[in-house]
């Protein structure tokens, strides 16, 4: 969802809390666990809360066409974002894109201040991605991140969009591109 057809949260955060460290992403920290030990450190050195983090999330827009992206791909294909984002993340922007289906993972709460997250099963992306294979799908992934690839790798098709050089250099296997409109003839393309 993030990079893909939302701003990243994290990015968001950091600017508007000027703490630079909380910029570190999927696309710079390929360890999940590291990356968000990490967050949950920063937030609490900072005192920043839930409602904090909310707030920021509930003034980001989706990027530019991807409203648009997603309606025209919904009336192709059955349309599923699989992310690392968190379910209390994520309605604000699920709402301005139409509320498309998102499985994601869930933060830890207490009294406003996140303690830590849970993941919905360890590689959720991958196993989601061989699940709807083993009922017979035929699976067209996109992203733009390491935490992508393994789910890139399990689908029938797997393209990058939007990623950034280091992801590019080190998948070279999968297509890359920067605009939905690109992203949607590939998909287009694929499915055959």
């Amino acid at each position: 969802m993030e990079g893909v057809l939302t701003p990243e949260i994290w990015i968001a955060v950091a600017e508007q809390t000027k703490i630079p460290e909380l910029r570190r992403t999927t696309r710079d920290e390929p360890d999940y666990d590291k990356l968000m030990r990490g967050r949950l450190a920063l937030l609490d050195q900072h005192g920043l809360k839930l409602s904090d983090i909310q707030n920021v999330i509930g003034a980001l827009r989706p990027l530019n066409g991807a409203r648009e992206f997603l309606d025209e791909l919904r009336s192709l294909v059955q349309v599923i974002i699989l992310s690392d984002t968190f379910e209390q993340f994520a309605t604000p922007l699920l709402r301005q894109l139409g509320w498309p289906t998102l499985l994601c993972h869930r933060l830890v709460v207490e009294n406003d201040r996140i303690v830590n997250y849970r993941l919905r099963v360890p590689d959720q992306k991958k196993k989601a991605v061989a699940a709807f294979k083993s009922l017979n799908y035929h699976v067209i992934s996109a992203g733009d991140s390491f935490n992508d690839t393994a789910m890139l790798s399990e689908a029938n098709v797997g393209f990058l969009i939007h990623a950034p050089e280091n992801v590019k250099q080190q998948f070279p296997q999968f297509q890359a591109v920067e605009s939905h409109a690109d992203l949607l003839k590939l998909i287009k393309g694929a499915m055959g």
